[in-house]
């Protein structure tokens, strides 16, 4: 009975996270469905106390991240890249796809996959009406980079963070480590869509964009990102939590941009607290042991491809974030190898469906929003051609590090 209604719980969650009905809101989900469980008595009150005090600096890097990416866009840091963006790919759409891809890298990395999502896809729709270029090569860099290009650091996005607290591994030490795996998801990324979108690549604008000045690039909120990545690296030697350059550096962004707190997503911040503790139900009913006999263990390149390939299957049939938070107790204690092919598969593997990621519904209704959303065939296929051999390369890069 306890395992039937968690998951209905969690079905109930995701369901809500995907169709964002106003009437049902998905963090009221999510939260009544945790309240269910604990009121059922099938989550103990010292266990949901435990969870959530364990989500609680997770949380904070989280807010502090929607207040920088916020700052950054009130600054016109997004509209100052749409018009170099524009200019700087003299009408060739290969060039202009080579923009896009290191802004989304870089955005990706330092801001978090949801800043690539709702800020950058909109830039790079600009810049490719302003290029006069066909705009599909580079939405679709977009949405696959703020997934692929999400295993650099571990405030890249938040199954990052949730795996950095597992792993024990130190900022720069994680950093180190995916470093590898990130170039070449990067790298595979690029060779996909250049084939896959050679003819619209091919095209040249007749009359590219000349523009006098450009929009000048925003100091305050670059200077802010240096100073909060610097305290992120600083923060391991000190023995800090990564919550306190966090907290740090969105209060400097408040205070040079006049940005403002309420940038903090509260629905998101519960719907997260709420999906961690109804996961927390659902693996301590016998979900969590079948997961544990499946991973395998060890650091071994068949060890670490068989713990990405579990939890890519497992992120597009739960969503990533359930699926690592089911996978992270055991993944843990097989030690931070598993850890981080873990996180190589709930990051790259949601590419292949649009339920795998939280981010790619939300890059699907931006599009949507703009009367671009793609073919459903076309989504498919792309993330069929990217997806398998990015956990295979990527894996074996992290076997080669570790």
């Amino acid at each position: 009975m306890a395992e039937a209604v968690s998951f209905v719980a969690l079905a109930a969650a995701l369901v809500a996270a995907v169709v964002r009905h106003e009437r049902a809101p998905e963090a009221v989900v999510a939260l009544a469905g945790a309240a269910v469980l604990i009121a059922a008595g099938f989550l103990s009150w010292d266990d949901a106390r435990d969870e959530a005090a364990d989500l609680v600096p997770t949380l904070v890097v989280l807010a502090a991240l929607l207040v920088l990416g916020d700052g950054c866009e009130r600054a016109g840091l997004f509209d100052a890249l749409a018009a170099r963006m524009a200019v700087g790919a003299r009408g060739s759409g290969t060039r202009l796809l080579a923009l896009v891809f290191a802004a989304a890298a870089g955005v990706t990395a330092v801001l978090g996959l949801d800043a690539t999502v709702v800020l950058l896809t909109p830039a790079a729709f600009a810049a490719a009406a302003k290029a006069r270029l066909p705009s599909r090569p580079h939405l679709y860099a977009c949405t696959h980079l703020a997934n692929s290009a999400s295993l650099l650091l571990p405030i890249s996005n938040l199954t990052n963070l949730l795996a950095f607290r597992a792993s024990g591994l130190s900022f720069t030490h994680f950093a180190a480590l995916m470093a590898l795996p990130w170039v070449v998801a990067i790298a595979i990324e690029w060779a996909a869509l250049r084939r896959a979108f050679a003819d619209d690549l091919a095209a040249t604008a007749t009359a590219p964009p000349h523009v006098d000045a450009l929009p000048r690039l925003p100091r305050a909120p670059l200077g802010v990102l240096a100073l909060t990545l610097a305290g992120f690296v600083a923060a391991g030697p000190l023995g800090l939590d990564a919550a306190w350059p966090a907290a740090a550096g969105a209060l400097a962004m408040v205070a040079f941009e006049g940005t403002s707190l309420r940038a903090v997503d509260l629905p998101l911040l519960g719907f997260v607290l709420g999906l961690g503790l109804i996961v927390r139900t659902v693996a301590s009913h016998g979900f969590g042991d079948l997961v544990d006999g499946l991973l395998p263990d060890g650091a071994g390149l068949l060890a670490l491809l068989g713990a990405a390939a579990l939890a890519a299957l497992l992120a597009n049939l739960l969503n990533n974030l359930p699926a690592l938070l089911v996978l992270l107790p055991a993944a843990a204690a097989a030690g931070h190898a598993t850890v981080l092919a873990v996180l190589i598969g709930v990051n790259a593997g949601p590419n292949l469906t649009y339920t795998g990621s939280l981010a790619t519904l939300l890059w699907r209704r931006v599009l949507r929003e703009r009367e671009a959303e793609p073919p459903l065939g076309e989504f498919l296929r792309l993330g069929a051609l990217t997806v398998p051999p990015i956990l295979a390369l990527a894996t074996f890069a992290l076997w080669l590090v570790v």
